[in-house]
């Protein structure tokens, strides 16, 4: 489970949404449960830049609470493209839980 430090750290400071932008936008690919938003088989390749957008946040008792909208990419594998993948650009929204003790996140699809 990926820690945001950062964010954590920034928390009720003007810089939180730029800070969890970059600091989400730092994370592989892979850290992301982006398969399970994926509409061409499932595989995304996390050699590529994510792009964060922060709708909303808020405070719980026990964590910091975002909803976010990624850009990524996906790889199309079989498609009848000869022998390279087509990539293919994809989003989601998803619904993060930053513990306000450890700064562990938790990833939620928000399905569509």
């Amino acid at each position: 489970m990926p820690q945001l430090i950062n964010s954590l750290r920034s928390w009720k400071s003007d810089l939180f949404v730029q800070t969890l932008k970059d600091e989400l936008e730092d994370l592989n690919a892979n850290s992301l449960p982006l398969d399970k938003s994926s509409t061409q088989g499932g595989y995304i390749d996390a050699d590529s830049r994510i792009t964060v957008s922060v709708f909303n946040v808020s405070e719980h008792e026990h964590f910091i609470q975002a909803r976010i909208g990624v850009f990524f990419t996906e790889i199309i594998t079989c498609c009848g493209c000869g022998d390279d993948p087509m990539y293919n650009d994809a989003y989601c929204q998803m619904q993060i839980a930053i513990d306000k003790v450890t700064a562990e996140t938790k990833f939620t699809v928000i399905p569509d």
